[in-house]
């Protein structure tokens, strides 16, 4: 590949923080106001200009779509973005569970209130571009904005990029799921024009399942109690559509869940759109997926329109702001957690929260609806061989199983608010991140609500 030599240049530091996180997905957000929580200085680094990432920018609506009456979970600050969202008028009952959906555009305005309350530092339209390292220490980073390249330094950073962006870069050894073997990227939209009594009526006379999902080109591996629940899946008019031409036979994935139905009108969180084959990691890759996506997701309006009850006049309301990824990079972590912690509720010394049952992903869908759950250990959030840093969200360490768990939001929070609580104690004790008193971190996530054992 041809190189060109960029020329070395003198960047300022525009601020030195005791915590910076980088990114503010549902990971990110919960661990700079975790740390915000506990006593230190905290920035919150973020390219797109609002916060909540997948939630926002992708549009994933349904946050703890899993849980049922016998669920146990972490609480913290993942059930707090529900209760919050809720008394702002950005929450809605969930179609299949016990959960709210949240609703993308309102929750903007949720953690700008949660951020501005915590006193965190919002930094948005700043994008990662480099880390900034002393040995094999990392003390900042160096961001790309319009107002070009510029540094902020930090005692203790956490990598809440999902893709282990940070991490990567620095030097801590990674792992990137193949390509061929990746977990689909979706491209979510919503929809306005639809008749909610006659699509509900419809959804009564002919209701799905989750096994269901094992249909056409995706075979579903259940606990077998899951497969006769009530799921909001839409897959019969599709095959329909491709029968009747509508669609082309060379397109046979397009299949999913919708999320709520309004009495606006809007049907939204169409998870549709499943794109095998998607790096998230290459933007060509993005680019090719966020047009094709956007064309199937048409494809998929043209067949509600034709053979859904109500949305005949349904019309598109809007496309996330940017493709959905699940599945890129994961570190190395000190301890990266195992398919039997996953599956056999795993228990841990160094526990930073709990997860419910609720494996989604490589085909594997268990919903925790029998009260098993298994406990997050710290040291799958430290990779290997870098100092100051701590990953949280799906990037943490772990098998493809454990992935298929940990990757989810609400478990992207529950990693978040302890990879905070332990940046900040790391930072107001003295110590390094992997010598952090375990006990004191476990008793200030008790303290912020968490359930941990």
């Amino acid at each position: 590949m041809k190189q060109i030599e960029e020329p070395a240049r003198q960047i300022d530091v525009i601020r030195e923080t005791d915590v910076l996180v980088v990114g503010a997905g549902p990971g990110g957000l919960a661990a700079a106001l975790a740390a915000a929580r506990a006593g230190v200085e905290v920035c919150l680094v973020e390219r797109f200009g609002c916060m909540g990432g997948n939630i926002t920018v992708v549009g994933v609506e349904g946050f703890a779509w899993y849980r049922h009456e016998a669920t146990v979970e972490a609480d913290g600050i993942g059930r707090e973005f529900e209760e919050r969202a809720k008394e702002m008028g950005a929450a809605v009952p969930e179609s299949q569970s016990l959960s709210y959906e949240l609703d993308s555009e309102g929750f903007k305005l949720v953690a700008d209130a949660l951020v501005e309350d915590a006193g965190v530092r919002p930094m948005l339209h700043r994008q990662f571009a480099a880390p900034i390292m002393e040995g094999d220490e990392i003390r900042g980073i160096i961001t790309e904005s319009k107002a070009g390249r510029e540094a902020i330094l930090a005692k203790r950073v956490i990598d809440a990029t999902g893709d282990a962006d940070v991490a990567h870069r620095a030097g801590a050894p990674t792992r990137k799921t193949p390509v061929e073997e990746m977990q689909a990227a979706s491209v979510m939209f919503h929809l306005a024009g639809v008749d909610k009594r006659a699509f509900m009526e419809g959804v009564k006379a002919d209701p799905q399942t989750y096994g269901d999902w094992s249909t056409g080109e995706w075979e579903i591996e259940t606990s077998g109690k899951e497969d006769k629940m009530f799921s909001p899946y839409l897959g019969k008019p599709f095959e329909q559509a491709v029968r009747d031409g509508l669609i082309p036979k060379t397109i046979n994935t397009i299949a999913g869940t919708w999320g709520a139905a309004h009495d606006t009108g809007e049907l939204t969180y169409m998870n549709l759109i499943g794109l095998a084959g998607c790096d998230g990691t290459n933007p060509d890759s993005m680019t090719e997926g966020e047009m094709e996506g956007r064309r199937q997701a048409m494809r998929a309006i043209d067949a509600l329109r034709a053979y859904v009850p109500g949305c005949d006049k349904a019309r598109l309301r809007n496309f996330g702001m940017s493709i959905g990824i699940r599945d890129t990079r994961k570190i190395e972590a000190v301890y990266d957690m195992t398919d039997t912690d996953t599956r056999e509720q795993g228990r841990h010394e160094d526990t930073i929260g709990i997860y419910p049952e609720f494996i989604d992903g490589y085909g594997i869908l268990i919903l925790p609806t029998t009260g098993r759950y298994m406990q997050i250990p710290y040291r799958s959030m430290l990779p290997k061989r870098i100092r100051n840093l701590l990953v949280a969200g799906r990037a943490i360490g772990g098998s493809k199983v454990a992935h298929a768990a940990t990757r989810n939001m609400s478990c992207c929070a529950v990693t978040g608010q302890g990879a905070g609580v332990a940046a900040a104690l790391s930072v107001k004790h003295g110590t390094t991140l992997e010598a952090v008193d375990i006990t004191a971190v476990q008793a200030e996530l008790r303290r912020q609500g968490v359930r941990i054992h």
